[in-house]
């Protein structure tokens, strides 16, 4: 459940590349002086360097924005769970499977690694917002959580929790009193930290914020689900995924440790979801790329189209194309292109 003191390297698998959020268009926010920010960060994560005390925590800290902002953080994943609080002021917040929403004073967001969400729509609102981003070695939903040793909960209520934010997806929750003093204790924290100072303040801080969260969630009346934890979920997400990484030389191997799954499960479940093998999946979703780029870019040459779809050669791509079209791509693209004239 806990792991020991490591150092703990970004989280990169063939194709789909779990890079923190470099948080670029805040970075360029601050330097133009839009608002106030401060955090303690490692990897590529913006903010002064947290230090060894505190592995296993990624990113700490609030932005202060109090005149309208012209930037937005779009669409991205974390490297671990993030717990966003805003304090006061309205944020348009959107995440993955939900609705898009304007967060209000005392609104507590939950993301998990694997759940894409956005700050913004597309610029954010005036507010203080808060974050805290603990790595669990984890990025797929059937992966087991492995919490920073310095997490003090014992184990029954570490369990609890664990469970509790594995084994059920509501992601926007109402604070209370005490985790609204907690973020701020957190923020002074942040604020008067000097390379390392405040290390041991930040721990107790955040299992303080974890005990009134597992106060929090079970008061909830939260409706658990094992699915939500079923290898076949990571298998969902990874296939998901794979439309945004065609062009990469996938291997059925290189698929399945991307999914965090062996290979035989990987298979199976690929085969439930699409009915249809691995290869044979990606082989369609690389043939529908190439159709829309054929019929949507007129000047892109049929090499370039085979490249981007990641067919190894133009020769490859014709000879599919024609097996599953009845035509060459250059035919295909003459068709479209008249039927637009027409």
């Amino acid at each position: 459940m806990k792991k020991s003191i490591q150092k703990i390297e970004p989280y990169i698998a063939k194709g789909v590349v779990y890079h923190a959020d470099t948080c670029l268009s805040l970075v360029d926010a601050v330097a133009r002086k839009k608002l106030k920010f401060k955090a303690l960060a490692r990897y590529t994560y913006p903010g002064d360097r947290l230090t060894k005390d505190t592995l296993g925590l990624n990113s700490v800290g609030y932005w202060d924005a109090n005149e309208p902002q012209d930037w937005g953080l779009d669409w991205h994943r974390n490297e671990g769970i993030e717990f966003h609080f805003l304090a006061s002021g309205s944020m348009p917040y959107a995440q993955e499977g939900g609705q898009e929403t304007t967060l209000l004073p005392n609104h507590l967001t939950i993301t998990r690694p694997w759940e894409k969400h956005k700050v913004g729509n597309p610029t954010i609102g005036m507010g203080k917002f808060y974050w805290v981003i603990i790595d669990l070695e984890t990025r797929r939903p059937h992966q087991n959580w492995v919490w920073p040793e310095w997490i003090l909960l014992t184990k029954k209520d570490l369990v609890r929790l664990t469970k509790i934010l594995r084994q059920n997806d509501k992601w926007l929750w109402k604070a209370n009193k005490k985790i609204n003093t907690c973020f701020l204790k957190i923020g002074e924290a942040v604020d008067t930290d000097k390379n390392g100072s405040n290390s041991s303040k930040i721990r107790l801080l955040i299992n303080e914020l974890l005990i009134l969260l597992l106060e929090l969630l079970d008061t909830g009346e939260v409706v658990l689900n094992e699915a939500l934890i079923d290898s076949s979920r990571s298998v969902r997400h990874f296939l998901n995924e794979l439309e945004n990484n065609l062009p990469e030389s996938w291997t059925i191997e290189q698929m399945a440790e991307s999914a965090g799954v062996g290979l035989t499960r990987f298979t199976y479940h690929c085969k439930q979801l699409t009915n249809s093998t691995p290869m044979r999946y990606l082989a369609m979703k690389r043939l529908e790329m190439s159709k829309k780029l054929l019929a949507e870019n007129p000047n892109i040459s049929i090499v370039d189209v085979a490249y981007r779809c990641g067919f190894s050669t133009s020769q490859y791509f014709s000879t599919v194309f024609k097996q599953h079209e009845k035509c060459t791509p250059l035919e295909y693209r003459q068709a479209k292109c008249a039927s637009y004239l027409d």
